[in-house]
């Protein structure tokens, strides 16, 4: 199974009228996200689950990207803050082998459940986007593939 796990790109700052929770993508962070899921389109990515937070910036990238691939992310409370190795196997529980998952979501929450899929360190840009080759479900195992930096996409103009 191919696990992929996007962060949502540049959003604007909390102030005293609009939440974290509310926070929308700027300008700046949708053409990144545009110009990403051209780039992931291109990958030929074929999620047959897409998933994201209900958080306002990652529910937009998300639907910027599933608009490319051609499917409706589905809003899952799962990925709001505090998003979970355990979260992961749940969502994924009845996946075959080669299906492959998106997941849309927040920091620091995706660096720390790569890590406890692979072992690596690793740090999630804003608009970054990770693949992890599950190897293990029980217990849940993967292997970081390849990460793609947000600075990536934007020279694949």
């Amino acid at each position: 199974m191919r696990l992929y796990f996007m962060r949502h790109a540049l959003a604007e700052d909390s102030t005293d009228k609009i939440t974290d929770a509310q926070r929308k993508l700027t300008d700046r962070g949708v053409a990144s996200t545009q110009q990403a899921a051209r780039v992931i389109k291109a990958l030929g990515l074929k999620p047959k689950r897409f998933y994201t937070s209900p958080l306002v910036r990652a529910h937009q990238t998300a639907s910027i990207v599933g608009k490319a691939l051609g499917i409706e992310p589905e809003v899952r409370s799962e990925l709001s803050l505090g998003f979970s190795i355990n979260a992961v196997a749940a969502l994924t529980h009845d996946m075959k082998v080669n299906d492959e998952v998106f997941f849309v979501g927040h920091e620091p929450d995706f660096s720390t459940t790569i890590g406890s899929l692979c072992g690596a360190r690793i740090v999630m840009k804003r608009g970054g986007l990770a693949r992890i080759d599950v190897i293990s479900q029980q217990p849940m195992l993967g292997e970081l593939i390849w990460l793609i930096a947000p600075k990536i996409f934007e020279a694949m103009d």
